[in-house]
């Protein structure tokens, strides 16, 4: 398993990483100990999650998990979007923070986590409070480094510019939807991570599954899929995201790998992508996903594929989660 930086950080992660979103939702808390353990034999050693992830399920599935073994992996998990309908279980308040990260200390059986990310921007509270309570929370020895997910070029840069001000920690990762199916990222938010030295973590790099194939028909969702069990993700389900999973699949079939691992190590390749989170729901399906870190696209392949998502650079991001 290769290795990269975390932006210019020191912190080093594996260039595949494992996505815990389905962790006691459609994965059990058996199902997903085994995908766990089958990750870490693969050498991923990056796990992500949050707070609110199956209502804290994943985050409690991850602590039992890892006991005895957290020194293996670099744990990231993230606060910001709502616990609950009340005023202080949204944002990035230092009040919501401070409670959200000692009950997500608690459910992972950790005195720390390796990587604190904001779930999203915080348009009620200034970044001073935000980016001043992660700083002490570095400086506690609680959490080691800082990333925001789902914020704007604009929103990240005006962040770091009040880091470098006021002395603060900066943020070293950006946690965006960015595949093939979404390549938006790279108008703005990438240029702007090159040039400030942050890492990407891609989520969604399947697309929730549109570029693995198992929407071929799509009409027809596969048993526990995303589609089946939430409702909502239908509405990806469009002509224009299933004809660019068929392109894919017919390039997959070409040099006889899966579509997944063709996304895959597409993605992997892309300017300032450190890790790629993939979700599993099971052991199966980390094992086949281990094949996008062997498989060597050729520089002919990689250009097909930049052809056929070219249109993906433009309109509305695949996903995006924002406070209301």
């Amino acid at each position: 398993m290769k290795h990269n930086r975390l932006g210019n950080s020191g912190l080093w992660v594996s260039e595949l990483g494992l996505g815990t979103n389905a962790f006691g939702k459609r994965a059990d808390e058996q199902t997903s100990i085994r995908v766990i353990d089958a990750a870490l034999d693969g050498g991923i050693n990056f796990i992500d999650t949050a707070n609110i992830y199956a209502g804290t399920e994943s985050e409690r599935i991850i602590g039992k998990a890892l006991e005895g073994r957290r020194d293996k992996v670099v744990l990231t998990t993230k606060a910001g979007l709502p616990r609950g309908n009340g005023p202080d279980e949204r944002g990035s308040s230092r009040r919501h923070l401070q409670r959200e990260l000692e009950e997500s200390l608690q459910r992972l059986k950790t005195d720390h986590v390796d990587l604190y990310q904001i779930h999203t921007f915080d348009p009620y509270t200034p970044l001073e409070e935000t980016l001043r309570a992660l700083d002490d929370f570095v400086a506690s020895g609680k959490v080691r480094y800082i990333g925001a997910s789902n914020y704007a070029a604009w929103e990240f840069m005006k962040a770091l510019g009040i880091s470098e001000r006021d002395g603060y920690v900066r943020h070293i990762s950006s946690q965006t939807s960015y595949s093939l199916a979404d390549r938006t990222p790279e108008r703005e938010l990438i240029p702007m991570c090159l040039d400030q030295g942050v890492g990407i973590i891609p989520y969604f790099p399947l697309a929730g599954g549109i570029l693995s194939g198992k929407y071929s028909e799509g009409n027809k969702s596969p048993s526990g899929s995303r589609a089946e069990t939430d409702p909502n993700f239908k509405r990806f389900l469009n002509e224009r995201y299933l004809e660019l999973g068929r392109q894919v699949g017919e390039l997959a079939a070409a040099n006889r790998i899966a579509p997944s691992v063709l996304s895959l190590a597409w993605l992997m390749r892309r300017p300032s992508v450190s890790t790629v989170i993939v979700g599993a729901t099971r052991p199966e399906q980390v094992e086949a996903n281990l094949e996008s870190i062997r498989f060597e696209p050729s520089a002919e392949l990689l250009k097909q594929l930049d052809e056929i998502s070219m249109p993906f650079r433009s309109g509305e991001p695949f996903a995006v989660y924002r406070l209301d």
